[in-house]
């Protein structure tokens, strides 16, 4: 498996100020980002999510179940080398802004891997995917284009106001009778008893969707963003806490710039960690996907990104309670090891 040596040439956080101007041009990302996904820190408006596949205008949001916003004219408006452009809406361009960057493709083209034709923009280097299909209400297969079994895929049906499902290796297992599943918009458990299938397959060519409306609604557009782990770069997995603050440690082989996590075996908030809103250790701010609540900070959230993984400092239920089960998904500051260490070398905390 190839390292990915300079993890910001593929994912990066970039604060900016608003100034609810039209035409706002935000750069610095260090990259054309082919997902970007913005929050406001001091305020309490949605998540927005664009892509372009899709493309700019075209809004979603992680934190509702809505269908997708074809007009939204003043949200981001269009995709750069360097970043993007957004509108007057405050929600964007006011106040104190988050943007959370992956890079997919240059382009876009027509997969035919699965049962149903996909659009797809892959970076394989990176292990991300942006993947859109009309949904056909029965099970089916769908072309990602990475060339690797996902570890992560979240799923929208951008037509129908339903829910966010999401997939996670470590804790479902896809089958033709699969009913389990998660939600990104909500703050409940894992779920084990679906209305109807939801992940049926995952492969390094396709992954499978069942009945289920919310992941293959009949003629509904749907979305999926995919991820594969890379040595270096990004992390997809589970752990047990301990409620203390020598607390739980996961090793990701890298230095962390970005990490959610959530608890599956009880509600909990999906907590939203990184390194620019929270440059320092002991990191305590923490933001919602589920939730619209500006940036809190709380000792309980304390949580240390070291040289190699997370380590968990506070006591909070939503990361670290005593004998808890979470899901996490990770992706790089600075690997641990580089290409010319063939991944080879053992990491400690630090």
């Amino acid at each position: 498996m190839a390292i990915v040596d300079k993890p910001t040439n593929f994912f990066n956080t970039l604060l900016y100020s608003g100034n609810t101007s039209d035409n706002h041009a935000i750069t610095g990302v260090g990259f054309a980002p082919g997902l970007v996904w913005l929050k406001k820190t001091n305020g309490t408006p949605n998540h927005y999510l664009w892509d372009t596949v899709r493309g700019a205008e075209k809004a979603i949001y992680p934190n509702q179940n809505y269908s997708q916003s074809n007009s939204n004219v003043n949200g981001l408006v269009a995709f750069g080398s360097d970043g993007f452009t957004v509108g007057r809406d405050g929600d964007v361009n006011g106040g104190t802004m988050a943007s959370w960057n992956w890079k997919s493709n240059s382009s876009s083209s027509t997969n035919t891997a699965g049962s149903i034709n996909s659009t797809v923009s892959a970076n394989t280097t990176s292990g991300c995917s942006v993947v859109k299909w009309t949904g056909s209400g029965s099970s089916a297969t769908i072309g990602h284009g990475l060339g690797a079994t996902p570890k992560m895929i979240w799923v929208k049906n951008t037509t129908d106001t339903v829910n966010w499902f999401l997939y996670n290796h470590a804790v479902i297992t896809p089958s033709s009778t699969n009913k389990i599943f998660m939600t990104f918009n909500t703050n409940g458990a894992l779920e084990s008893n679906g209305s109807a299938t939801t992940f049926t397959s995952v492969s390094d060519t396709t992954f499978g969707v069942g009945t289920d409306n919310i992941i293959n609604g009949s003629n509904d557009s749907m979305m999926a963003y995919v991820f594969v782990e890379k040595n270096g770069f990004s992390k997809f997995g589970s752990y047990i806490g301990n409620g203390s603050t020598d607390g739980t440690f996961i090793h990701l082989g890298f230095q962390p710039a970005f990490i959610i996590v959530k608890r599956t075996d009880s509600t909990g908030d999906w907590q939203i960690m990184d390194n620019k809103r929270d440059p320092i250790n002991v990191m305590d701010t923490n933001l919602f996907v589920n939730s619209a609540d500006a940036d809190t900070a709380s000792s309980t959230y304390n949580t240390d990104f070291v040289s190699n993984g997370i380590k968990f400092r506070g006591t909070s239920g939503a990361r670290n309670g005593s004998g808890m089960s979470y899901i996490y998904m990770a992706f790089a500051k600075n690997p641990f090891v580089t290409s010319t260490d063939n991944g080879s070398i053992p990491g400690t905390a630090r």
